[in-house]
């Protein structure tokens, strides 16, 4: 089967959530032993986790797993960030050893951690808890032209799609996406503003940098959405032009934890983007998402603006890694409990 055969197979495998089953969560809810809308988002949240599973009361998330994906980008050429694309795969070292800031919060929430290498520019040695689907040693200069093929970036798609795949068969039932990558909030602001319609300047935060580097993205990111304003109106063209291999491999770990009917928990700039890139190819998938934190990259938010999603916490975490959505984790099992543990007024009445 070709590439492009296996990324069909794959949106036309992720279904509409069912409405009737988060018509049924609020009805719940105003029968709980409680003034109706008492318990705020949380209520809401607990009808889109029921939408997702197809059934009132949802099942309560016991096996979460954050799926870090790691690789490098070509556009750290332009200076856009202080940092050495070494950081990269030091970090991967970290992630695997347990020692990142995911993997504590991960820990502290009760959620395994997973890392995908798929394409840093420097191969980081095996290790149990890294899985290597490497499509190339970072993306080209999306500057100078497209970061990616077309094939290159469906390959990363799949990538990410079959750690979903493999976790869910093993158990798992909700995903964070989570990223790794220097220069990634260049690319990641590329994305936003090429699928939004938004300014340059609206989406592109300092990231890692200073108000030096800041001025040198946005220029950056201007000048690579008008080389590529051919390809705008294609997501699987703006993913491959504008993207990371990083970026294409959530959009298929968030295709792929719908297409298994799991709630997928957004972390910051990176994994908004992939999730806006994965809504862009398969829009039903946006009814599997949950906004975990608002960060305070401005591109996050015109993210969760056009998707529609309002933050569970505003913490102001812009570190990544999918610990912005690990820290939400909680409050999706509570909003799950409450439906499935709560007694209703009708018990108190009698």
């Amino acid at each position: 089967m070709t590439l492009a055969a296996r990324l069909d197979d794959l949106l036309a495998d992720v279904r509409p959530v069912d409405e009737g089953a988060a018509a049924a969560a609020r009805d719940r809810h105003d029968r709980l032993v409680k003034p109706p809308g008492s318990m705020g988002r949380l209520e809401e949240l607990g009808a889109r986790l029921a939408a997702i599973a197809g059934r009132c009361p949802p099942p309560v998330p016991e096996r979460p797993v954050v799926v870090v994906a790691a690789a490098d980008h070509g556009v750290h050429a332009q200076g856009v960030t202080p940092w050495p694309q070494a950081v990269t795969t030091a970090m991967l070292g970290q992630l695997c050893g347990g020692t990142a800031a995911v993997n504590v919060l991960a820990a502290a929430v009760g959620a395994s951690v997973t890392v995908l290498d798929v394409g840093c520019a420097n191969e980081p040695p095996d290790h149990p808890r890294l899985r290597k689907a490497r499509v190339r040693a970072g993306t080209a200069d999306l500057t100078s032209g497209p970061a990616m093929t077309r094939e290159e970036a469906t390959r990363a798609v799949l990538s990410g799609a079959g750690v979903v795949e493999e976790l869910a068969g093993a158990g798992a039932d909700l995903v964070v996406p989570g990223d790794m990558g220097i220069a990634n909030t260049t690319a990641g602001a590329c994305l936003v503003a090429a699928l939004t319609g938004a300014p340059p300047a609206a989406v592109t935060g300092r990231g890692a940098g200073d108000d030096t580097t800041l001025a040198r993205k946005v220029a950056v990111v201007e000048a690579a959405l008008a080389r590529h304003a051919a390809d705008a109106d294609e997501p699987l063209a703006v993913l491959a032009a504008l993207g990371g291999l990083e970026h294409a491999a959530l959009a298929g770990v968030v295709l792929a934890a719908a297409a298994e009917g799991l709630p997928v928990v957004l972390d910051g700039l990176a994994s908004n983007a992939a999730a806006l890139a994965a809504a862009a190819l398969c829009p039903p998938v946006v009814g599997y998402l949950v906004a975990g934190h608002r960060s305070p990259e401005p591109g996050a938010g015109a993210c969760l603006a056009a998707l529609g999603l309002p933050p569970l916490l505003d913490l102001g975490l812009r570190i990544g890694e999918g610990t912005g959505g690990a820290l939400a984790i909680p409050l999706v099992r509570a909003a799950a409990a409450v439906l499935r543990d709560m007694g209703e007024l009708s018990a108190v009445d009698s």
